[in-house]
Parts: structure tokens; sequence; C-alpha cells
């Protein structure tokens, strides 16, 4: 049940209108974006074949043991908002915040990145939509054409969501049947024409794994939608966990299989000169032009479910925020009609909508200036499944991700690997992002901050944490 943003009454409740098919589309199809078409040439050119299974591999593994984690949060709590939940319930309402706020802005960094990638996918197929050049931004050329189409998709986009989450579901299974498909038949096309030889080098250097292993929040980003989605979908709660966990392993499986399938397609030195290393790979497994163009095809289902996957997430992270009282209330909007959490629908689609006027450059910096804050919230979740295991060991889990002991190396396994995968992040390391990117990290949490102290101290952990904030927030109101 969904309460009203300062405990007054109860709110139109959320629709629990997707089945276990919607679940793993929106699961899988939001790890699966645009990365695996765009960034392969770099994979192979930092790390070598074989370095960057090894890199896709580690941060698959990574990931794996984040997903367990998750797993049996998403089990235990199936509430919208997903880590905002479980760090409210253990570590208060501060916590709440601050690991709300890192991945809500991952999200919505990427949900604007989708709208930069697409018309870049349609540039392949259609370079004319290039030609009529407006003005540079930040050291990229914005042409009308170009920005128009993802302006437009960003309006498609966001129509789907404002309308329902079985709409945004239906067509997630759709196109996400259309992208493994795709997957599949460059996966025959590198078995049939395929060469090991081609493969080569197999491995660089240690500083390309860590070029490939930065990637990996954004490469997987997306399974932690299930959780915010939890009160959406017609699954039992361990059918839940157990979907999480599945949709990361296939997703690394992807990933493994675009870095040898790519690989095979043609000499190492020819894939650096495309533009678009897959889908040039698929062309000439091939030898057709047509084939090259369906994996773009695949490439833009990529976005588009990913796309529309983050657009749930980072929607439903800022209405349970807005329940909560952290965020404007305008944001605890649900349609009247859609039960969709409407207003933040339209504020993260207004964005993304924006997002193609001001170029490529900028939106990359985004998304990286993103990751960091990702990291950070797996990190928070690690911690809040050790602490729950302690405090509170007799809580249904329906699904467990092992006993006592197994448990807790899980959790404790998770809180070092993700603080690993963090420090990657650190200025001077060898995967360390742009400095435009660490400034607009820091301006988000910059907001952040605005927020956080408006959060009443005091607010403790446990399973009434918010009914006591919300009760503290009225009373501040009633005081002013």
């Amino acid at each position: 049940m969904s309460t009203a943003p300062g405990g007054t009454g109860h709110a139109p409740e959320l629709k629990k209108t997707l089945n276990e098919l919607d679940g793993y589309a929106i699961g899988f199809g939001a790890m699966i974006g645009f990365g695996w078409v765009v960034l392969t040439g770099g994979w192979l050119e930092g790390a070598g074949t074989l370095g960057a299974v090894i890199a896709l591999a580690t941060g698959g593994l990574i990931m794996m043991v984040v997903s367990f984690v998750y797993a049996e949060l998403t089990s235990a709590i199936p509430k919208v908002g997903g880590e905002h939940q479980y760090l409210m319930r253990s570590m208060g309402a501060r916590w709440a915040f601050i690991g709300s706020w890192g991945i809500t802005g991952g999200y919505i960094t990427i949900v604007a990145f989708e709208a930069v990638a697409l018309p870049r996918t349609v540039e392949y197929v259609f370079p004319q939509i290039s030609e009529q050049k407006m003005y540079t931004i930040f050291g990229s050329d914005v042409a009308l054409w170009w920005a128009l189409i993802g302006a437009a998709a960003a309006v498609i986009v966001t129509v789907i969501n404002y309308v329902g989450v079985k709409v945004a579901g239906i067509v997630q299974t759709f196109v996400v049947i259309f992208l493994v498909l795709v997957g599949l038949m460059l996966v025959f096309g590198s078995f049939s024409n395929g060469s090991v030889e081609n493969m080569e080098p197999f491995f660089t250097n240690a500083t390309g794994l860590f070029t490939v292993l930065i990637v990996v929040p954004f490469l997987f980003v997306g399974f932690d939608v299930i959780p915010q989605s939890a009160e959406e979908l017609r699954m039992e709660p361990r059918r839940i966990g157990r979907l999480i966990v599945i949709s990361v392993a296939m997703a690394t499986v992807w990933y493994i299989m675009t870095a040898l399938t790519t690989a095979s397609s043609m000499p190492l030195n020819e894939l650096l000169a495309s533009n678009l290393a897959t889908a040039d790979a698929m062309g000439a497994l091939y030898n057709s032009t047509f084939m090259a163009n369906l994996l773009i095809a695949g490439g833009a289902a990529g976005i588009i479910t990913s796309w529309i996957a983050m657009l749930i997430g980072a929607s439903r992270l800022m209405y349970a925020l807005a329940q909560s009282g952290m965020l404007p209330r305008w944001f605890a909007q649900l349609h009247p009609k859609y039960r969709t959490p409407s207003n933040a629908v339209l504020f993260i689609g207004g964005l993304s909508v924006l997002a193609p006027f001001l170029g490529e450059d900028a939106l990359g910096w985004l998304v990286d200036s993103g990751s960091p804050s990702i990291v950070l919230t797996y990190m928070l979740v690690c911690v809040v499944f050790l602490i729950l295991r302690r405090r509170e060991p007799e809580m249904a889990r329906p699904f467990r991700s092992g006993g006592p002991t197994l448990g807790k190396v899980i959790g404790i396994a998770g809180v070092v690997l993700t603080l690993g995968l963090l420090s990657l992040y650190i200025p001077g390391m060898p995967a360390s992002i742009h400095p435009v990117s660490y400034l607009l990290c820091g301006l988000w949490w910059l907001l952040g901050i605005v927020f956080l102290f408006r959060i009443p101290r005091g607010i403790e952990p446990g399973e009434d944490a918010e009914e006591r904030l919300h009760a503290a927030l009225a009373g501040r109101r009633r005081e002013s």
C-alpha cells in the first residue's frame, strides 16, 4: 500500500500489471542499451579479446554478487523505490536519501544519454541527418534533424511510460525479443565466417582491463529497476528475487558474446577504423550491408529497452522520495487513470527531450558523472544486507541468498567488490573519468545536500521509519 506524503492518508495504488515475462524484459532490456554496439571496439583495443572477456566476466561476477544481495532484499521488502526502502529500514532517513539520490542521478543521466544514442544510431544508416548543423556546443556540432530525432523519440518514450507501466512492459517485451534474435544472428555469423586469428591480440595490459571495468556500472545498471517496480509485478516475491539474478547472468553472457563475435569478424585495425565496430562486424561476417543495418536496428532496440526501463526506475525512485517527504510533493502525484507517477515521468522525460540539443560530448561526460553514484548506492545496499541479516534474522526472506555463513560472505564480498569498483573513479587512477564528469558529479551531490538537510535528524531505522519521518515533517509544518 502506498501512503501519501506526510502520512495524511492513502494515495492511489500503483497497478500490479506486469507479468513475469515483462519483468525479464525490463530487467534484461534495461542493461542491454547501446554500449554493446558502440564500445566493443574500444574494449578490444584497450584490453585485447581475452582481456576484454576477463574484464567483462569480472564485472559480471561483481554484479552477480550484488544481484544476490538485491534479490534477497527485494523479496523481503517488495516496495516501490527499492533501495530507498531498504536503507530507510536499516540505516535511517538520511542514508535512505543518500542511496536513493545516488542511483536516481545515474538513471537520469542514462535516460538523457539514450536521447543522444538513438540519433547517433540512425546516423549510421542515414548520415544526411547530420548535414544541417545549427551550432557547436561543448565541442560537438548539433544538427537540426539529428537533434529532432532524439527529441521526438524522447517524447514517444515518455508517453509510453506516462500512459501505464503495462504498455511499457508490452513494448519492452517485443523489442527485447527482436534484440535477442539479432544477437543470435551475430553468433551464427561468427561461428560460420569468423576467425580466431582475427581475435589477436588476446591481451594487452592491466590498464586495458581497468578501462573496461570502469564501464561496468554503465553496462549493468538496470537490473535494479526491478526493485523499483516491485509493487507493479504480479509475481511471488521469491520469483522476483530469482528474476534479478537471472537477468544479470543473461546480461553478462550477452556482453561476452558481443566481444567474442565482434573480435572474430575482422582484424583489430579494421575494427578500430569503424565508427560502430559491432555493426561493421555483423556486415563483415555476412558480407552484407543489410546485415550491418539490421544490427543497427538491434542497437536501436537496445536503446529503447534501456530507455524505457531507466525512466521507470528513475520516476519510481523520485516518487518514493517524494512520498517520504524528501522531495517536493509534486513528484508523489499518481495519475488518477493510469496509476503512474505522472509528474516524475514528465519531469525526467522533459530533460531527455532537451538532451540531444547539448551534443554528444556533454552527454558522455554526464553519463560518466553518474557512474560513481550508482556504485556508491550498490555498496550501501550491500551494507544494508549485512545489517538486516544481523539485526532482523527472523525477517521473512522468500528468496534467501544462502544461510548465515554464506550470506555473510556474500554481503562482505559485495561491499569489498563495490568499494574496489568505486576506487577506479578516484582522480589519477588509470581509468579515472573526465574532469568535467567530476564537476557534474559534484554539482549533483551539492543539489542533493540541499534536500538532505531538510530531512529531520533522529529518524532511526526500523520498519516504521517512514511513518515516523512523516510525523516529524508534519510537526515541522505545523510549527511553521
